[in-house]
């Protein structure tokens, strides 16, 4: 059965799913307040993590947080006039760190991205835009032998839900990453996973085709939601659209929407920041490669080397502040010695975070013409393609490969 559809949000989950939909024969129109890819997809690192499981909120979050707080160049940050806002948020968030949590909400992100690499093939092979994933792994490296040993409760988890990954000595650094400095002890390699070439590229790619398969794109601010028996109504300064259902899929923005129509999500926004250097740089590494001592990410893409970091609790209107990232350029110098730090652009995006690190996807709870798909964190890219291929099991009403109820809108009402 076809439906009239619409898509609140035209980011990598918004556009994976519209394409998705479009796919199916639905008639789909995709709305964003802004252009296609404006939001976090566009400043990402370029990861797809297959089989991803660790939750943010870890056992010992909360001293790592004060003590993270409590450093000059630390990753994550507090506008002391957001903290009243924020202090909800991080007490469920602190809740999560809890063993059993912890647990339960590493085999459920485990659920959803075990999917990730096949469900991203499913969607775009035979494009243009499979040119754009490159089979090269994510690799972590470590300075310290005592911060690798650290990392022991992730690995565990890693093991519980059987997400391959290899210890690599050194030398095999070396061998992967030879322009890195030579002063890595230990890395972490996921060799199954992605990493995306031009993230932009990817989604406005997929937006293109979703047109031409049908769909239709169109710039819209949502002010109200309305949902009755018939159908839903949007209301927004351009006017009026109606539809048979809607997904919501509008990443930090969505809170309020989701707010309209009775459900309220522990939704906040962690702002992070990339900086772009000189395409120069775009040969010296073949797969992103995260910094673990400093918590920031060098990532080879077609335009140049991006660098992204920060965890940065300020909401949806304060101004950026780029001073913690660029003080970050001497250390991304001492670990690729051969780069150009030059700045080419600085950027800023609200990455839709949720306290127990898993996203809202499934029906609202006061609609089944409401469907959510929104609050994935740090991997936005990882699971966009196997969110849109869920939404429209949803829609037709299949079985899909995960079950949803460790994912429903209600979910945090029972904490």
């Amino acid at each position: 059965m076809s439906y009239k559809v619409i898509v609140i949000g035209a980011g990598v989950v918004g556009a994976a799913t519209a394409l998705s939909l479009v796919k199916e024969r639905h008639q789909v129109t995709l709305i964003d307040r802004d252009s296609p890819c404006a939001g976090a997809s566009f400043g990402n690192a370029g990861a797809i993590v297959n089989g991803s499981c660790v939750p943010t909120a870890m056992p010992g979050i909360l001293f790592d947080v004060m003590r993270m707080l409590s450093q000059p160049h630390s990753p994550l940050t507090i506008k002391p006039s957001y903290f009243p806002r924020i202090l909800p948020w991080l007490l469920r968030f602190v809740l999560q760190s809890r063993q059993g949590k912890v647990v339960e909400n590493s085999v459920n992100l485990h659920a959803l991205s075990v999917h990730a690499v096949e469900s991203w093939h499913s969607l775009i092979n035979n494009t243009d835009l499979s040119s754009l994933l490159r089979e090269t792994g994510w690799l972590k490296v470590y300075e310290h032998q005592q911060t690798f040993a650290g990392t022991q409760k992730s690995r565990e988890l890693l093991d519980l839900v059987g997400t391959p990954y290899e210890i690599l000595s050194a030398a095999e650094i070396q061998d992967l990453e030879p322009n890195l400095a030579p002063i890595y002890q230990q890395g972490f390699y996921q060799k199954d996973s992605l990493s995306i070439t031009n993230p932009e590229r990817l989604v406005t790619g997929m937006v293109d085709l979703f047109i031409a398969g049908g769909g239709h794109y169109q710039q819209f601010d949502v002010t109200s939601v309305e949902a009755k028996s018939d159908g839903v109504t949007l209301e927004g300064p351009q006017g009026q659209l109606s539809a048979d259902k809607i997904v919501l899929t509008a990443g930090a923005f969505s809170g309020n929407i989701a707010k309209q129509l009775g459900d309220s999500i522990p939704l906040d926004t962690e702002r992070g920041y990339h900086l772009m250097m000189s395409e120069s740089n775009k040969e010296l590494l073949n797969r992103p490669v995260v910094n673990a001592e400093q918590s920031f990410v060098l990532s080879p893409m077609d335009t140049g080397l991006r660098m992204t970091s920060q965890v940065e609790f300020a909401g949806l209107k304060a101004k950026p502040n780029y001073d913690r990232i660029r003080a970050l350029l001497p250390s991304a110098k001492r670990m690729l010695p051969a780069v150009d730090t030059e700045e080419q652009s600085a950027w800023m995006g609200f990455r839709p975070s949720i306290p127990d690190s898993l996203p809202v996807i499934g029906h609202s709870t006061t609609s089944q013409r409401i469907i959510y798909a929104f609050g994935h964190q740090h991997l936005g890219m990882t699971l966009a393609a196997v969110t849109g291929l869920t939404v429209a099991d949803l829609i037709a009403n299949r079985k899909s490969k995960v079950s949803l109820t460790a994912y429903r809108a209600n979910r945090f009402n029972t904490l």
